[in-house]
């Protein structure tokens, strides 16, 4: 699916606004739930959200620098997603929510997270699944409109990007199993499809969740200097001969 430049620059806004909506409601406190457990344990000094400047994703993390960019207005940082001005290895978390969805280049922004993250940096994105209620209502609607004009990338094909560049997937799971309905209603109906999805639809949510990690080859990990000291200084058991053996006589 080919996507222009305008469109690049006012998808993610208009999925921005879309997320005020009911429906947009009901996917945004699924995520935010995802990314609040999984960025809170992320050490290091920079953590970068791309484009949702509007949404803090990465408030239950402590790293001392964390900040949005992308092309969205009010983005700390202007910048192409596929075109990041980070020094390569020098970003220590990348979230993307829907990035790749809402961008005409998905392939190379996920290169170019690869690229600025550093070795053993984390990656994680969400993205709309194509193989659920989700991916047969955008059909019925033709793609039009907010969030059906996304490119709803299958899973599959996004892990084997990532292994390629050497992203190694540690985690993955799927939420939104309800279907797309608008009515507030409808929805609290069908709540019950959320709790039992994971057990019998394990692959069927309308979004994905994906945990990765910056493998590199050859990257041998150092042990802490403290760890070596103490090893120099460990006693050693040695022999003492015997003054009074009778063969030293």
């Amino acid at each position: 699916m080919n996507v222009s430049l305008d469109d690049d620059l006012l998808a993610p806004v208009r999925y921005a606004r879309w997320l005020d909506s009911p429906l947009g409601q009901y996917v945004l406190t699924r995520e935010q739930a995802f990314f609040e457990r999984a960025v809170a344990d992320v050490f290091g000094y920079y953590a970068v959200q791309l484009e949702l400047p509007g949404i803090d994703l990465l408030a239950t993390n402590r790293m001392p620098t964390r900040l949005t960019a992308g092309l969205s207005e009010g983005c700390q940082l202007a910048c192409d997603p596929a075109q990041l001005p980070f020094p390569a290895a020098s970003v220590d978390l990348l979230i993307l929510p829907h990035t790749l969805d809402f961008h005409g280049d998905p392939r190379s922004v996920l290169r170019e997270a690869e690229r600025v993250l550093v070795p053993e940096g984390r990656l994680m994105l969400t993205g709309f699944n194509p193989w659920s209620l989700w991916g047969a209502a955008r059909l019925g609607k033709r793609r039009r409109g907010i969030p059906w004009q996304a490119q709803f990338l299958g899973l599959p094909r996004v892990k084997d990007w990532m292994a390629l560049l050497g992203l190694e997937l540690e985690s993955s799971r799927v939420c939104c199993y309800a279907p797309p309905l608008t009515h507030v209603g409808w929805q609290e109906k069908l709540a019950f499809m959320e709790r039992a999805g994971d057990r019998w639809w394990p692959v069927g949510g309308g979004v994905y969740c994906l945990e990765a990690v910056k493998r590199v080859r050859g990257m041998r990990l150092i042990a802490p200097g403290w760890k070596k000291a103490r090893a120099r200084v460990r006693p050693v058991a040695v022999a003492v001969p015997d003054r009074h053996s009778p063969h030293e006589q």
